[in-house]
């Protein structure tokens, strides 16, 4: 091997091992920062479009921040059972209006229109869908689209 392959071999390993090391200092900062993206970069010097590119072209890196976000909910979740627990109204009425909806706990809007002097109404139902439209196979109540 010549000696400027042997350099040039020795960069591009110095380069991926200085990508990890930021890779993984910004997944320590995202931890910090609960999930903050904006806040995560700036601790460590990055764009936000530097992360989005991350995700896209770095699979493992893309799952670990995914990992910590469902850690996240999970944790919410748990905090969320706390108060339930605590007789937190809020918190109740929350769950009823997530969970409950096959019970006719459901969150609607609901919208008159005036046309030629007659009311129509409108209902809006709102549902939510996993950020990565994947089907939840949890036991919730919640209709996936």
């Amino acid at each position: 091997m010549t000696h400027k392959k042997r350099n040039i071999e020795k960069r591009d390993n110095s380069v991926a091992v200085r990508m990890t090391k930021r890779k993984a200092d910004f997944i320590d900062a995202y931890k910090k920062a609960l999930c903050n993206v904006s806040n995560a970069c700036e601790t460590i010097g990055i764009s936000r479009n530097c992360f989005y590119q991350w995700r896209k072209k770095d699979k493992k890196f893309d799952e670990k921040i995914f990992e910590i976000n469902e850690s996240g909910i999970d944790f919410a979740e748990t905090m969320l059972m706390k108060n339930i627990r605590e007789g937190k109204e809020s918190s109740i009425i929350f769950f009823l209006k997530t969970k409950g909806k096959k019970r006719g706990y459901i969150e609607e809007a609901r919208f008159d229109h005036k046309t030629n002097g007659n009311y129509i109404q409108q209902t809006i139902q709102i549902e939510v869908i996993d950020s990565r439209n994947k089907v939840r196979n949890d036991t919730d109540d919640t209709d996936i689209l």
